[in-house]
């Protein structure tokens, strides 16, 4: 009946890893259904922790590093507004600070300049630097170094 015990510690430990969320609890709570595996075939005690042992090592010497490196880069593809940010637009209302508009991945969009002081011409192209909700900032691209 032991590997009811480690079966409780498993759920103890993926308990206290949907708490804390630092992937070592989830390793070793798998390491502890290792070691309920082990009890339930009939191994030894020993067995059954030195199971335990070697299964939540492997997981903390060599998958959680991984694990780790893998979840610290970020997206390597923008999605929704973030996507359009750099891209080129054209104008087709007049952009100042205040308003205008732009046709930006076939779709139109209201705009307004990065700076105050600049006023786009219909016509021109700008590279879009951000998106603030509904709006694209945007600055001339023959101004761009």
């Amino acid at each position: 009946m032991s590997w009811i015990l480690w079966l409780v510690v498993a759920a103890a430990l993926g308990a206290a890893e949907f708490f804390t969320l630092t992937f070592a609890f989830g390793l070793l709570a798998g390491a502890a259904l290792v070691a309920a595996v082990v009890a339930g075939l009939g191994g030894a005690w020993l067995l059954q922790i030195a199971a335990f042992a070697m299964a939540g090592a492997a997981g903390l010497l060599i998958v959680r590093p991984i694990a780790r490196q893998n979840m610290s880069h970020p997206p390597l593809t923008s999605e929704g507004s973030d996507a359009l940010i750099g891209k080129k637009a054209v104008v087709l209302e007049e952009v100042t600070a205040d308003h205008g508009l732009i046709k930006l991945s076939g779709e139109t969009w209201s705009a307004r300049t990065l700076d105050d002081d600049h006023v786009i011409p219909v016509g021109a192209l700008v590279d879009v630097m951000e998106i603030e909700g509904a709006t694209a900032i945007v600055y001339p691209r023959e101004l761009l170094p």
